[in-house]
């Protein structure tokens, strides 16, 4: 796992809300796989050719990822407007876009989670 799990407990408790609160970053909305919650996360998300690419630093196991791998779709707020985001897959380093800065090799992500927007 790349981040420490008890880190991101944390950033959901404490930092994810004042994220949210200030609108400032982009916050994918999906809902909760046991729960069907509607849940908010903050998070760069990167525009790539029909779509966005998220990094997720906790792994690919972290429950937002799974919640929209689950679900099969999400909805982005980004730029004060929303769009929907359909046919979330993993993809390798290979994918990742020219001009984005990739997050630090200690953290040893390898996948990315890629979205399409919907049509």
């Amino acid at each position: 796992m790349p981040m420490p799990r008890w880190w991101g407990h944390v950033n959901k408790r404490v930092f994810n809300p004042r994220a949210i609160a200030a609108g400032k970053y982009p916050v994918l909305i999906h809902v909760g796989r046991t729960s069907g919650k509607t849940r908010h996360t903050p998070l760069d998300a990167h525009p790539v050719d029909g779509g966005y690419l998220f990094v997720p630093v906790y792994g690919p196991e972290a429950d937002w990822v799974r919640n929209i791998m689950t679900a099969g779709q999400a909805r982005l707020r980004i730029d004060g407007r929303e769009v929907d985001l359909t046919g979330p897959r993993l993809v390798g380093a290979d994918e990742f876009p020219d001009g984005v800065t990739r997050p630090p090799k200690p953290l040893r992500v390898t996948e990315f989670l890629r979205m399409d927007l919907k049509p």
